[in-house]
């Protein structure tokens, strides 16, 4: 909530907005405490939070949300069966994930056919942006680490991993090398973060 100053919380509602009308069996991956499956639960959706880790999970389950499911699973071996899953979501996970490539390819392996996947994730800002955003990245998100969280480490491997991460058009190319269709991507902030969208083709 510093780091971002609550813009997080909007760009995780446009996520569920752009995900209306999808009902079934839904995934979010890397769900943590479960913030985002809670916006994204309902009667119509089976939802599930899959996570590595165990102690997020058991935090968020102290909410005791009904419709909110929690399994233990990574992005690079999922713990679902293949074609299984309407909508699979993931805020902010990807770029933890070891081999990128292979987590994609779990994604498209349990969609079902004509199955989402949407993916919420840190990218490049507009050119105007990107000199300002760098600064408060290096310089800021470091120290507000250290004062508040006492975890100065984490935060720097933060600012390291979004730097990484591929940008907006090369992450949109290596969703449609793993065989998506209908990929797609839309900006929030200036490209501080982006969605990403495609889904499983209907005939694989």
């Amino acid at each position: 909530d510093l780091m971002s100053f609550g813009i997080h919380r909007l760009w995780k509602r446009t996520l569920r907005r752009r995900c209306r009308g999808i009902d079934g069996i839904v995934v979010d991956l890397a769900g943590g405490t479960g913030d985002v499956a809670r916006l994204l639960a309902g009667e119509s959706r089976l939802t599930i939070v899959c996570d590595p880790s165990l102690a997020m999970m058991t935090e968020g389950r102290r909410t005791g949300d009904r419709h909110i499911h929690w399994l233990g699973g990574e992005a690079e071996a999922l713990p679902f069966a293949d074609g299984s899953v309407d909508l699979l979501t993931v805020s902010f996970g990807l770029r933890n994930a070891t081999r990128l490539g292979a987590a994609l390819a779990e994604i498209r392996r349990v969609l079902k056919p004509g199955g989402r996947f949407a993916c919420l994730e840190f990218s490049r800002p507009h050119w105007w942006l990107a000199p300002f955003y760098d600064l408060y990245s290096w310089l800021v998100i470091p120290r507000l680490g250290a004062a508040v969280a006492r975890a100065p480490v984490a935060y720097q491997y933060l600012v390291e991993s979004i730097r990484r991460f591929p940008d907006q058009r090369a992450f949109a190319a290596l969703i449609e090398q793993t065989g998506f269709a209908g990929v797609r991507w839309e900006n929030v902030s200036f490209g501080i973060a982006c969605l990403h969208f495609a889904e499983r083709p209907l005939e694989s």
